[in-house]
């Protein structure tokens, strides 16, 4: 078991230092030797832990979704209803908090091997149905409690990553600041129409 877990916290250090090399070099331009010279190690010690560079490409897609999980955690509150989860939820999806969370560059190079890369599409393909879910639980908690009301709970989710998606697609190409802020707040006001929630604006 000790073994395991050092391994998997090694694992753990070199695909942190994948992302960190890449977003000063771009996912494409990232080779073992890079990533080795972050860590002070030899390459051949990296290969130990990763094979191949599809294999870091995985790992750095697992590290993703771990970082987004930080859109869903209440940290430090009690006795949370499940609208008020849901509201922090869909607060944080339209927020520079989200979109901060990876960098821009890195998550649509990495996006760009789904084109590529059979692999790599199937776990981008369960990176973002395991958020839709996430998002879809707490909107039926709500539906649950009767505090939202929706005809198809995973339908309205899906929807709801549908304008995130392309939010953010489309504010990365927006330098203005205010311009960012006013289109980020009416999506948001959008994604709570999709939940009836229009009253809750803020």
């Amino acid at each position: 078991m000790g073994r395991k877990s050092l391994k998997e916290d090694r694992q753990k250090e070199i695909i942190e230092a994948f992302y960190r090399v890449a977003q000063q070099e771009g996912v494409e331009n990232t080779s073992f030797a890079k990533i080795a010279k972050e860590l002070d190690i030899t390459p051949s010690l990296l290969v130990h832990y990763f094979h191949t560079k599809e294999e870091l490409l995985l790992g750095l897609i697992d590290f993703i979704v771990d970082r987004y999980q930080h859109i869903y955690r209440l940290e430090a509150r009690e006795n949370i209803s499940a609208l008020e989860h849901l509201l922090f939820i869909i607060d944080n999806i339209f927020s520079r908090k989200w979109n901060e969370l990876i960098d821009d560059g890195v998550f649509y190079s990495c996006f760009a091997f789904v084109f590529r890369d059979t692999h790599i599409r199937s776990r981008f393909k369960e990176m973002t149905l395991l958020l839709r879910q996430w998002l879809a639980d707490a909107i039926q908690a709500c539906a649950d409690e009767q505090v939202v009301e929706v005809e198809d709970v995973r339908q309205t989710a899906d929807l709801i990553f549908v304008i995130s998606d392309g939010a953010y697609y489309f504010l990365s190409m927006i330098d203005d600041p205010v311009e960012y802020e006013e289109r980020l707040a009416t999506y948001h006001r959008q994604a709570l129409r999709l939940l009836n929630l229009q009253g809750i604006e803020t």
